[in-house]
């Protein structure tokens, strides 16, 4: 193909073409004008379109691929010469499906060296894509992701908490993903199709809270003039989020109890009460019961609103995820920001695993958000994290490598594993899918120090 026909001798072209005939890839060709001139027989069962149909049409029509505006790694490497290798996309076929493809492009020239124009090749990733999916199936649900144990109870829970008009309560440190837990059981509800209203209500004092909540009618208060609806109003139908309700005044918790037992309210200065037709979700990073305790919130709304209760681990107890939630942010931030970039290194896996994250998956997010701003590169190393994360001496990056980091994410699968069954050794190694013999020795590998009892025989451990 680099070199004009009548220096190809017609043997050589023949098996040139029977060999683009046969293999699975899709190859095509294109003058400088982005009209194909060549189109394969793998080509034509990827798109669904026939090559007669295909050959003298612009490349865009046929393909529509996402990378045909800006990113076109055809156009660039006619532009420059250079090849691309492996760059990854997706089409819409003849029948208007999305097909993702992986693509890797070559200039043509003639015998003077001269770019005439170029050749692509596109591989199917269908397959490999729904495999991906099936095996992320058990460690999503929406846009919530995680293999650990203590999420995965969540996950197994959260269709059936969904499906009910129950109110939820949600609790966990702040940064574990509380509103995105609501929004997935908004998602998941019955009520998907109305709206998800959040309410941060310890952003607001009572007064405006209140407002807020309820709306109020025209002339209620001085600047008033005109009737405002309240977020109970626009979630007509929908799911009303109330996050930090902890941070609600016995006050307004009077008004919200009564909201949730009669589904009724009253905006302010209204004379008649209007019908509320939401299902609430409350969240809180405080202990509730403690506040009820000490008289600063109202038991019998705490009772209404603790009817199903989901508990959101810290990121430090669930550390078998971050390998999956760093590989999460990445896909995300090359989504919004059309980057490329591909991994973290093995020392970077290392210090995630053992900073101990305060400020849980939030932190974790605002980390590769930041590196993304400071990386030029494919991989993200150590220079391009924040100085907090790399000063501390228990964190310091010499000597670690992608042995330390798997190793951690083991000893931490393993002691979740052992903790899950009460220390039984016998039952962990059936959760964690391995023989007895390969936990045993791994426990001594890791030096995991159990209790000393087990969860079996309640005899000492020997």
């Amino acid at each position: 193909m680099t070199q004009s026909k009548k220096t190809i001798s017609p043997l050589i072209r023949t098996s040139t073409e029977a060999i683009l005939e046969s293999i699975s890839d899709g190859v095509f060709t294109v003058d400088l004008q982005w009209r194909i001139t060549s189109f394969n027989r793998a080509a034509e069962k990827i798109t669904g379109t026939p090559r007669q149909e295909a050959i003298g049409r612009l490349c865009s029509e046929v393909f529509r691929c996402s990378m045909c505006e800006a990113e076109c790694a055809l156009r660039k490497t006619i532009r420059n010469g250079k090849a691309i290798i492996g760059r990854s996309g997706y089409i819409i076929n003849a029948e208007g499906a999305r097909i993702p493809i992986s693509v890797s492009t070559a200039a043509l020239r003639d015998e003077t060296g001269t770019i005439i124009g170029g050749a692509e090749t596109f591989r199917d990733l269908s397959e490999i894509e729904a495999l991906r999916r099936e095996l992320e199936g058990s460690s999503r649900v929406g846009d919530l992701v995680s293999h650990s144990p203590l999420m995965q109870h969540i996950f197994e829970i959260l269709p059936a908490v969904a499906a009910s008009p129950s109110t939820v309560l949600i609790t966990g440190e702040t940064g574990t993903g509380k509103e995105l837990i609501a929004r997935t059981l908004h998602e998941l509800s019955p009520r998907h199709k109305g709206p998800f209203v959040a309410v941060n209500c310890g952003a607001l004092p009572d007064t405006l809270l209140e407002s807020e909540l309820f709306g109020y009618k025209a002339g209620a208060f001085t600047g008033a003039a005109r009737d405002k609806s309240g977020r109970f109003t626009l979630a007509s139908g929908g799911t009303l989020f109330l996050d930090e309700i902890g941070e609600v005044s016995p006050a307004l918790q009077v008004r919200l109890l009564r909201v949730l037992q009669e589904k009724t309210f009253e905006p302010l200065g209204a004379t008649r009460s209007e019908n509320s037709d939401v299902r609430i979700l409350a969240a809180t990073n405080r202990d509730l019961g403690d506040l009820v305790k000490q008289e600063r919130f109202r038991e019998d709304l705490y009772y209404r609103i603790n009817v199903i209760r989901l508990e959101l681990p810290p990121l430090r107890k669930r550390k078998e995820d971050i390998p999956l939630l760093t590989n999460h942010f990445i896909e995300h931030f090359n989504r919004l920001q059309g980057r490329s970039i591909r991994a973290v290194s093995g020392e970077v896996l290392s210090l995630l695993m053992a900073h101990d994250w305060p400020g849980n998956i939030r932190e974790l997010e605002n980390i590769i958000e930041r590196a993304f701003i400071m990386c030029r590169d494919e991989v993200i190393h150590i220079p391009h994290l924040p100085p907090e994360l790399t000063r501390h001496p228990e964190t310091a990056a010499s000597g670690v490598d992608i042995r330390t980091a798997r190793e951690l994410l083991e000893t931490e699968t393993i002691r979740k594993a052992l903790q899950e069954c009460d220390y039984n050794r016998l039952a962990a190694a059936k959760k964690l899918g391995i023989h007895k013999s390969t936990l045993f020795r791994k426990i001594a590998q890791l030096d995991i120090s159990l209790p000393l009892r087990d969860g079996r025989s309640r005899k000492k451990v020997q």
